[in-house]
């Protein structure tokens, strides 16, 4: 059993969710556990931002059609996002709560600011599930993907990169996430193991809400500080912020842009990626984090402890809770080489998605098509 503790500025860890599926099925119910609901159940679901085309695309629809599936048709999924914002997503959970929703799935926007809404739905008898990232206050469980590896393999990929016999004094720009998403932490966490002692973190920001255009301002500054001809990398801790910061380089007259990582596998970074204006992404497969999160909320209102216990054999600490249960997923590393075998291949996108008039000759050159 792996052991993830998560300090309060901190976030999630994991391992590979592989043989979940086939652990679920296998386990039935318990003899035990009475099931306190049947399928005519309400999952609500709270996600935390747009600005991250995932959300919409990918989780909701997901999470949406695997709780029907579970439910032959019966169960629905309440969903709200909340644009960022805190204190909205506050009001979110609340309604939930008056509402009387049977399990929450809870992407928290501020972890440590949720909990006393997580403690509310507790007292009020709804289960809650930290989805994507650790929210405090007394949750049931934890799914997310390994956000240390995650970091791990961004910083890897980076140095890479730069080439074997990387310089020390090679100057790079590091793009952190927002201080209130505990995953942010660990992302840094993870890039810093492998970065540091082997070039130099010339600047580093924490990029307020994630916004592309904060990271853009960011960047902006770095270049003044340090020169647009002197900066060797730039790690971006998502893709949304690394086309921020492709702007800020290009508005400074940069026409080599140094390698820049990105992480979430965005169409838009897909297609840099095959450009060559960003280095690599960070694939993290929706599918399987949704799908799992779906099957936990509808195993723990139905009393299924067997299947609901097989699904989360990790543990993880937050900063209110230990031995909190979890299933952490494992990720890759996506260049312009595996394209074909990740996003393709696990129907994220279609081919003709990616390789739209603009990008056929580079398409046509790693045989995409």
């Amino acid at each position: 059993m792996r052991r993830i503790s998560i300090a309060v500025a901190a976030s999630t860890a994991m391992v590979s969710l592989a043989a979940g599926c086939g652990v679920l099925e296998a386990g039935g119910e318990t003899t035990e556990a009475t099931p306190t609901k049947g399928n005519d159940i309400t999952v609500g679901l709270l996600l935390p931002e747009t600005e991250n085309t995932r959300y919409d695309k990918f989780d909701y629809p997901i999470i949406k059609n695997k709780v029907a599936s579970l439910t032959n048709g019966q169960g629905r999924v309440d969903y709200a996002n909340a644009g960022a914002d805190a204190d909205k997503q506050a009001e979110q959970l609340q309604k939930m709560i008056d509402d009387k929703v049977d399990v929450l799935l809870l992407d928290a926007v501020d972890a440590h600011a949720i909990a006393s809404g997580v403690k509310k739905a507790k007292d009020a008898g709804i289960p809650v599930i930290a989805y994507d990232r650790l929210a405090e206050g007394p949750i049931d469980a934890y799914i997310s993907f390994d956000n240390e590896l995650v970091g791990e393999v961004q910083g890897r990929s980076l140095l890479e990169a730069l080439g074997g016999d990387v310089n020390p004094a090679a100057k790079i720009v590091m793009m952190n996430g927002s201080v209130t998403d505990p995953n942010a932490a660990q992302f840094k966490e993870g890039a810093l193991s492998e970065l540091e002692g082997k070039v130099t973190i010339a600047q580093s920001f924490d990029t307020k809400d994630w916004k592309p255009e904060n990271a853009k301002s960011n960047m902006t500054r770095a270049i003044d500080a340090i020169g647009k001809d002197d900066i060797a990398g730039v790690y971006s801790a998502n893709d949304g912020m690394a086309g921020g910061i492709i702007e800020a380089l290009e508005a400074a007259g940069v026409t080599k842009l140094p390698p820049i990582t990105g992480q979430d596998a965005e169409l838009a970074a897909v297609q840099r990626i095959l450009s060559g204006e960003q280095y690599m992404s960070v694939y993290k497969s929706y599918p399987q984090e949704a799908e799992t999160a779906a099957e936990m909320a509808v195993a723990r209102i139905q009393g299924r402890d067997i299947q609901f216990d097989a699904l989360t054999r990790d543990k993880v600490d937050s900063p209110t809770d230990k031995d909190v249960p979890a299933q952490l997923v494992s990720v890759v590393a996506l260049t312009k080489q595996n394209i074909k075998t990740t996003v393709i291949e696990d129907g994220i996108y279609k081919v003709s998605d990616i390789c739209t008039a603009k990008y056929e000759d580079e398409c046509e050159a790693i045989g995409l098509k």
